[in-house]
C-alpha cells in the first residue's frame, strides 16, 4: 500500500484531451480486458448469427446438436465473457483515472486477468468439443464435463481478484482524498456494480462448486431446485451488474459527447443504492412458474421488492436524459421542448450508441421486463420466445450498445489511436440498433403466438401458423442485421487499435460535440431550469414511456382475461 501515492511519477501521463491523469499500469489492463472483450463478442456474435438463421424456419441452418451447442456457446460468451471483460476495463478506468490515483497492484491485475482468460478459453474449448451442451443455465440433472464448471469458476475467481484490486484502489484514493470531497458519480456507479458483482459471484461459487464435485463423481447430485434458486442469484445479479455499468456509461457518455450534467447527485446515488438493496430479491422473477418455491415467496419478491429495483431504473431513466437536456440548454439549445434533442450530436457514434441504448432499454426492455415480472402474466409467457425478446433488448440493445458507444472514446483516449472510415463508424450504432430491435420484436411476437424458446424446430409440432413463421423471419433478418453491425464494430475497432493514426501529444479527433452558442453570461432560463431540477422535454418523453407501459401492461391483462375466463 505504501507504493500507492498521488497520481504522479514515471508510470503516469496526462490525457491530452480531458486533462485527466492516467495510470499507465491501469491503462494497460484497460486495453487487455477491452481487447479480450471484443474477441469474445465476435465469437458470441458468430454463434448468434447461426442461431438466428436456425430459428428462421425458411433457413434452418444448424442440426439439433449444433443448435444447442451454439446456444450454450452464445450465452456464455455474450452474457459472461464479453460483458465482464468490458466491465473489468471500466473498473480499472473508473478506479484510477476518475479517482486520480494509481492502481493498487499490477500483480493482482495480472493474476485476475490470467485466471479470467484461462477460464474463458477452457470453457469455450470444452463446449466446442461437444462436452457441455447444457446451455447457460446448466440446470441439473443436465451435467457437463467438469472442465466446463472449472472454467467458469476460474473466470469468476479472476473477476473477484480484479474487483478486490478495484476496491483496494478506491480505498487508497478515499484515504488520500485524491478526488476531493465526494466521489465522482460514474466512479460511484462502478463501486455499486462491483458490490453487486461480489454477491453474484459468491452465488456462482455456491452453485457451481458442488456441481463440479458432482461432475467429478466425488459427491452426490445437488438438489435441482436448490441449484436453480442459487444459480439465479448469479444469473440475475450478473445481468444487474451490466445494468449498473451501463447506467454509469450513460452518465459518462452524456457528459463527454454533449456536456450533460447531473441534476441531483443525491437522487442519482440513491438510485444506485436501491440496486444494491433489492436486485438480489428481484431474481425471484426467474422462478415464477417453478413449483419448488411457494406463492408467498414469489409474491413478496416480485410484487414489492422487485419494484424498488425497477424504481432505480426509472430514476436513472429520467435523470440521464434530463441531465443531457440541461447540458444542451446551458449550451444555448433552448428552442422549444426538443430543440436540445434535435441538435444533439446524432453523427457522433459515442452519443448515438449511448442514447439508442437508453431508448431500447427503456421502451422495449424495461416495459416488457416489468410486465413479464408479474406472476400471472409470466405464466402465459414463460419459456416462450417473449423472454429472450425482453432480455435481448436489455442486455444487447442496452448494455452492449452502450459499451460500443464507449469504445469510440476508449480507443482514441487510451490506445491513442484514431478510427479510420469514420462515416462507417457513425453508421454502425444505427445498423446494430435496428437489427436488435427487429430481432427483439420478432422474438416477442413469435413468443406471443406461443413459440417456445430454446427449441430447434417448431415445424415438428405442427401447431404454428403463418404469423409465427413471419415473426421468426423478422427475428432472422434482425439477427443478421445486428451481426453486420457487430462485425463493422469489431473490424473498425481492430483496425483502429492496430493501424489507426496515432494522436500522441494532441487531443483526439472530435466526433462532433455540440458548439456552445449561449451568451457569454450563460442562458438565464436554462440556469433557472437547472436550479429547480426541471427538464420539460424529458418530462414529455417520460410521460410517453409511461403511456406505452400502461397500454402494454393492460393489453397483457386483457389477453390473460381472454385465456382465463372468470365468471
Amino acid at each position: 500500500m505504501a507504493s500507492i501515492t498521488a497520481m504522479s511519477g514515471p508510470r503516469t501521463r496526462k490525457c491530452d484531451t480531458t486533462g485527466l491523469p492516467v495510470c499507465l499500469d491501469a491503462e494497460f489492463f484497460v486495453k487487455m480486458n477491452a481487447v479480450s472483450a471484443v474477441v469474445f463478442l465476435l465469437l458470441g456474435g458468430i454463434a448468434a448469427l447461426t442461431l438466428a438463421l436456425t430459428r428462421w424456419p425458411a433457413v434452418h441452418l444448424l442440426d439439433s446438436t449444433w443448435f444447442y451447442r451454439m446456444l450454450t456457446f452464445h450465452g456464455v460468451n455474450m452474457l459472461i465473457f464479453w460483458i465482464l471483460f468490458m466491465e473489468m476495463a471500466i473498473l480499472y478506468f473508473a478506479g484510477t483515472t476518475l479517482l486520480k490515483t494509481k492502481l493498487f497492484s499490477p500483480k493482482l491485475a495480472w493474476a485476475g486477468f490470467g485466471l479470467m482468460i484461462s477460464g474463458a478459453v477452457m470453457t469455450d474449448y470444452i463446449i466446442l468439443m461437444g462436452q457441455a451442451d447444457v446451455m447457460l443455465t446448466s440446470y441439473l440433472p443436465l451435467v457437463a464435463h467438469p472442465l466446463f464448471y472449472l472454467g467458469i469458476i476460474l473466470f469468476a475467481v479472476g473477476a473477484l481478484v480484479n474487483i478486490f484490486n478495484f476496491f483496494a484502489t478506491v480505498y487508497v484514493a478515499w484515504k488520500n482524498k485524491t478526488y476531493g470531497e465526494t466521489m465522482p458519480l460514474v466512479a460511484f456507479g462502478a463501486v455499486t456494480a462491483a458490490i453487486i458483482a461480489v454477491v453474484a459471484l459468491l452465488h456462482g461459487a455456491v452453485a457451481l462448486v458442488p456441481t463440479l464435485t458432482f461432475a467429478m463423481g466425488w459427491t452426490a447430485e445437488p438438489d435441482p431446485m436448490w441449484y436453480r434458486l442459487i444459480w439465479w442469484g448469479l444469473g440475475h445479479q450478473s445481468q444487474q451488474v451490466n445494468v449498473v455499468a451501463m447506467v454509469s456509461v450513460w452518465y459518462l457518455m452524456s457528459h463527454l459527447t454533449s456536456g450533460g450534467v447531473v441534476l441531483n447527485e443525491f437522487v442519482s446515488r440513491g438510485a444506485f443504492v436501491l440496486y444494491i438493496l433489492f436486485i438480489n430479491l428481484a431474481s425471484a422473477h426467474h422462478l415464477l412458474v417453478d413449483p419448488g418455491v411457494g406463492a408467498t415467496w414469489k409474491i413478496w419478491n416480485t410484487s414489492y421488492a422487485m419494484y424498488l429495483a425497477v424504481l432505480a431504473s426509472l430514476i436513472h431513466g429520467f435523470t440521464v436524459p434530463a441531465g443531457l437536456e440541461a447540458g444542451m440548454r446551458l449550451k444555448g439549445y433552448t428552442k422549444g421542448l426538443f430543440g436540445w434533442l434535435w441538435n444533439a450530436p446524432w453523427k457522433n457514434p459515442g452519443f448515438s450508441g449511448f442514447f439508442l441504448s437508453l431508448v431500447i432499454f427503456g421502451f422495449i426492455g424495461g416495459i416488457t421486463g416489468v410486465t413479464l415480472g408479474t406472476q400471472q402474466i409470466n405464466i402465459t409467457a414463460h419459456n416462450t420466445l417473449r423472454i429472450p425478446g425482453h432480455f435481448h433488448a436489455t442486455v444487447v440493445g442496452g448494455t452492449s450498445l452502450a459499451f460500443m458507444g464507449l469504445t469510440y472514446y476508449v480507443v482514441p483516449l487510451l490506445f491513442r489511436r484514431e478510427y479510420s472510415f469514420k462515416w462507417l463508424a457513425r453508421l454502425q450504432p444505427y445498423v446494430f440498433a435496428v437489427g436488435i430491435v427487429l430481432m427483439s420484436l420478432g422474438m416477442s411476437f413469435a413468443g406471443s403466438a406461443g413459440v417456445a424458446r430454446r427449441t430447434w424446430d417448431i415445424d415438428a409440432a405442427g401447431i404454428y401458423g403463418a404469423t409465427s413463421h413471419l415473426m421468426l423471419g423478422v427475428l432472422g433478418i434482425g439477427g443478421t442485421l445486428a451481426f453486420i453491425g457487430l462485425l463493422i464494430y469489431v473490424l473498425l475497432t481492430v483496425h483502429a487499435v492496430l493501424f489507426g493514426q496515432k494522436n500522441h501529444g494532441r487531443a483526439m479527433d472530435d466526433w462532433g460535440t455540440p458548439k456552445d452558442i449561449a451568451p457569454a453570461e450563460g442562458d438565464t432560463e436554462a440556469r433557472e431550469l437547472l436550479e429547480h431540477g426541471k427538464a420539460p422535454g424529458t418530462m414529455v418523453l417520460v410521460l410517453v414511456l409511461l403511456a406505452c407501459f400502461v397500454v402494454y401492461y393492460f393489453a397483457n391483462w386483457k389477453a390473460l382475461a381472454d385465456l382465463w375466463h372468470v365468471r
